[in-house]
Parts: structure tokens; sequence; C-alpha cells
């Protein structure tokens, strides 16, 4: 369609009118319909959906990578942290073992068992610390919520506010983590 058609056209449209022109019309729809009407070549448009294309991929291999960035680094916290769960259930038995080691021995049967629980005790702390088990010291120190369980509290003038008095629960910490805060007395 030729320019001056296209004027004709517009014009049409609007006016329903087919009367000519005149010179002001004709500037004005100069105005609004341009020279050329410019559409996509085939090479433009594949060239686009190339780029969308190519825009999608990059996506998708960046969120590739940060899954296995992630799935690396749970792998990697999980066998570091793979005794937890076995460390946690064992606490119980050594809490019972130093309890039954606590027994006064009466006689000479009595304490040749109390040997043989305090060989098994040793035993048992070795390994678990060597899996990474540290007890939480406590009795002496400053009060650290992080680490310790306020279960009483009494009033000492001997020793400064916010010192633990008295274990009265070991604690214990696997690695960084704490498994179980100490249960402690603390000064006022």
């Amino acid at each position: 369609m030729s320019k001056s058609e296209q004027k004709e056209a517009v014009i049409n449209e609007e006016n329903q009118d087919t009367t000519p022109l005149t010179e002001e019309e004709e500037v004005v729809v100069e105005q609004i319909i341009p020279e050329e009407i410019v559409e996509p070549t085939e090479i433009e448009l594949l060239q686009q959906k190339l780029d969308e294309e190519t825009n999608r991929h990059l996506r998708l291999r960046a969120d590739y990578e940060n899954f296995k960035r992630r799935t690396q680094l749970d792998r990697e916290t999980a066998d570091k942290y793979k005794a937890q769960s076995l460390l946690s259930n064992l606490l119980p038995v050594l809490d019972n073992f130093e309890r039954a080691m606590q027994v006064e021995s009466v006689s000479e049967e009595s304490d040749s068992l109390r040997k043989g629980l305090e060989m098994v005790y040793k035993t048992l702390v070795d390994a678990t610390e060597r899996e990474g088990l540290q007890v939480i010291e406590a009795e002496g120190v400053a009060f650290d919520p992080n680490l310790h369980q306020a279960v009483l509290t009494e009033t000492d003038a001997l020793k400064e506010s916010g010192i633990v008095l008295q274990e009265l629960q070991k604690g214990y910490k696997y690695k960084e983590r704490v498994l179980r805060a100490s249960m402690v007395k603390v000064n006022e």
C-alpha cells in the first residue's frame, strides 16, 4: 500500500468520507503515519528468540550450580555431625554410670564391682571424646545462657554475681553444637 493510499485509508476510517484532503490535513496525516512501517525481519525475530533461550539456559545453569553447592554443604554437615544422634542417646548412660560410681562401696565385692564400672565408664568416655563429645565446664565460671540452664539461684557473698556455684547435671557439646546444657545453680 502506497503512502497516499495509507493517508486516504486513515482519513476514510476517521471520517467515513471520500473527499480529497486539504494541505493541512495531509501534514497532520504525515505526522501520524510514519514514512515506513518497519516490520521485524525473520532474522531479528530469530535473534530475539535465541537471546531469550540463552538467558533461560544461563538461569537454569546457575540454578543447577546453586543446587549442587547446597547439596554439597548439606552432605558435609551431615558427615560432620553424623554421630550426634548416637551421642545424644548415650548421655543418660553416662549419667547413670556417674551415679553408680558415687555409691560408696561397703565390701570387697562391691569395691571390685565399682572398679569394673569405672573401667567401663572410662572406656565409654574415651570413645565419646574421640567422636567429638566434650563436657561443658560449669562450676566457678560465669553463667552463659548458651551453655548453662539456671535451675536454682543462691546468694554467696564470697563470689561474684552470675557465677555458677554448683553443677546439678553435666552438659555436653558435640563439636560446636550444644547437645545438652548444664543444669546449674547460679549466684545472684
